[in-house]
């Protein structure tokens, strides 16, 4: 007889973890995350272009090495990785050792020179990229009790919560720097440090190059006060319900984890800017063809139209162009200008 774990109260971190991570977790499902939500990489192509466009300029900043690493962090099924590869020119591609980063099997019908990892190599020579990762790293769940005290928020796998012991330690000194919450019932926070020492060690892969994230983010002085934890299932954004069914995703708070990077002394502060000024930085822009264009060249008109329609998306405000990337140089100068 199996036992029966759905009372189990826990906190949010464990049981994310293994909602999405286990071995009935969401994550490892055959449909992918593709099945469920839809990223940048697959609005369009122009996403893997403006990256390959990126990792040019890495090469360049590294003088063209024998050898230029690709990292894609998160991979899901490799759709990141081969985008950019078939987007790179061919003198760099050549040069290119790919790597994707991901807990399930290798996918089938995979580009052959994509090597599968469970996690980054070290002593990356060239560009480390994470795209929606850190929003999918567990974290704990705090929540301010009727006298003020912010306390842990457990669950239960039918997604029934209640209150647990006070913060403390570690987690409590993170709210008050990054996530300081007035003694308000209800009041709710995402505690970040494992996103922090995720993103530290992700970094700490790179020797030379680039390493960056990109995700769903606030900074400190705009933290949502009832936090930003949520699920999605089959397109839709539903009730985060840790039994494997739907995506447990929750925001990052991109400065605490810019800090945690740098807090060694040995790298220059990261930078943050949204996913619309970094895609304009590289020439995404969704500007609309000229009208003349669709006299002298229909074909080509509607498929310029059918790009800047792309291109819109990708940079949107109150969408995919308010992203966070986070961007960390290591031992060259940051190539995507301010």
């Amino acid at each position: 007889m199996t036992e029966d774990t759905t009372g189990r109260w826990r906190g949010w971190r464990t049981a994310a973890e293994e909602a999405l991570y286990g071995p009935e977790g969401f994550y490892r499902r055959p449909e992918g995350p593709a099945g469920h939500f839809r990223t940048s990489v697959h609005a369009s192509a122009l996403f893997a272009g403006a990256v390959a466009r990126l990792l040019c300029r890495v090469d360049e900043a590294l003088d063209k090495p024998a050898a230029l690493d690709f990292v894609d962090l998160a991979a899901g099924r490799g759709e990141l990785v081969t985008g950019v590869l078939a987007a790179l020119p061919a003198e760099v591609a050549a040069r290119v050792r790919a790597y994707a980063v991901e807990i399930i099997d290798h996918p089938e019908g995979l580009d052959p020179r994509v090597e599968w990892l469970t996690e980054p190599p070290k002593g990356i020579n060239g560009l480390l990229f994470a795209n929606e990762w850190l929003d999918n790293v567990p974290v704990e769940v705090a929540e301010v009790d009727p006298v003020g005290v912010p306390r842990l928020v457990l669950v239960r796998e039918d997604g029934t919560e209640r209150l647990g012991e006070p913060l403390s330690g570690a987690e409590a000194e993170w709210l008050a720097r990054w996530w300081p919450q007035a003694p308000e019932e209800g009041l709710r926070a995402e505690i970040g440090l494992p996103r922090d020492t995720a993103w530290a060690s992700a970094v700490a892969t790179v020797d030379r190059g680039l390493a960056i994230a990109v995700d769903y983010a606030h900074t400190r002085d705009t933290r949502p006060p009832f936090g930003t934890l949520t699920g999605f299932r089959e397109g839709r954004e539903t009730a985060p319900v840790p039994d494997g069914s739907c995506d447990i995703t929750a925001h990052v708070a991109l400065d605490a984890c810019a800090t945690a990077a740098a807090s060694t002394g040995a790298l220059p502060g990261a930078r943050l800017l949204t996913q619309r000024a970094a895609l304009h930085a590289l020439g995404v822009t969704g500007a609309r063809p000229p009208l003349t264009l669709a006299s002298t060249d229909p074909t080509a008109y509607v498929r310029a139209l059918a790009s800047a329609g792309e291109a819109a998306e990708l940079t949107a405000p109150c969408g995919l162009g308010d992203f966070g990337w986070l961007v960390q140089s290591v031992g060259i100068p940051d190539p995507l200008p301010n």
